[in-house]
């Protein structure tokens, strides 16, 4: 338990962070970027540590999956609630850019920044790692330099999977971004839990670019292109199938919709069609 009350810590510490940088810049929407930043950073440094419970607390803590999914489902949602609109997920920000919310060079600063707060997080984890505040951050210490990946299929296959996720993941989002936050925000971290207790065995569904390369871009097994493939590929082409199945086409490339018709009839009520016959 003093490995979990250490953890607790950390987590408090990380959106602690987070809320202070949302309220600093509350009054100037300008500089979003740097809410995706903290964003990014909280989300990164907090599921590092997430990963440390699971990896190292569940055979040297004797903990079992269902305490430490739940600790990654009060972690996405507090998260969600903190952090609000700034995601820390530059799949959502092209998303924006997708549908004309966004202009390119907000754009281009939110993602450099998500990346930049991704980066951050690691060095911030692996000092707080140092430390060996627990036993289980000796052992995470020690094993830090050799992680394992979470890629634990093929680069093809890993593709399909987090395209697949991505893609439910996304067309749920679109469907619930009108719905109140008191909704909307534990729904979605309900489905990122589920899904990536779903991919586990897979490549635990990160479906967000900074986030995989926080948490598994540094691990050997694989090279950084066949990651990006998997990881920010995927992720990106599943957001974009979700996009055109939701709005029947992608805005900021074409205006044609693809899928839904347009044309809209308007029929008059029997009585004004009785009443012209007449």
């Amino acid at each position: 338990m003093s490995g979990l009350n250490a953890s607790l810590g950390y987590f408090m510490a990380a959106v602690i962070f987070a809320a202070l940088v949302r309220t600093l810049l509350k009054k100037w929407p300008r500089f979003s970027f740097i809410l995706e930043f903290a964003s990014s950073f909280t989300l990164v440094a907090c599921r590092l540590e997430v990963q440390t419970v699971m990896d190292v607390g569940e055979w040297a803590g004797g903990l079992g999956p269902d305490v430490t999914f739940t600790i990654l489902f009060v972690v996405l949602l507090t998260h969600g609630v903190i952090c609000g609109d700034a995601s820390g997920n530059p799949t959502l920000v092209v998303l924006k850019f997708l549908q004309l919310e966004a202009t390119t060079l907000p754009t281009l600063l939110a993602v450099a920044a998500q990346f930049l707060g991704a980066h951050l997080a690691i060095l911030v984890a692996l000092y707080y790692w140092s430390l060996e505040l627990t036993d289980m951050h000796m052992i995470k210490n020690l094993m830090s330099t050799e992680c394992s990946t979470s890629l634990l299929v093929s680069v093809l296959h890993g593709f399909f999977t987090e395209c697949i996720c991505a893609f439910f993941f996304h067309l749920v989002l679109l469907n619930l971004r009108r719905r109140p936050a008191l909704i909307r925000v534990p729904l979605i971290a309900v489905l990122l839990t589920f899904l990536s207790y779903t991919a586990r065995g897979y490549t635990s569904a990160y479906m967000n670019p900074s986030l995989s390369y926080g948490l598994t871009f540094h691990c050997p097994g694989f090279t950084i292109t066949e990651y990006a493939v998997v990881y920010w590929l995927g992720s990106l082409t599943g957001m974009a199938l979700a996009l055109v199945l939701y709005m029947g086409h992608i805005p900021r490339i074409f205006a044609k919709n693809l899928i839904y018709s347009q044309k809209t009839r308007s029929r008059l009520p029997k009585g004004d069609k009785g009443e012209k016959k007449i």
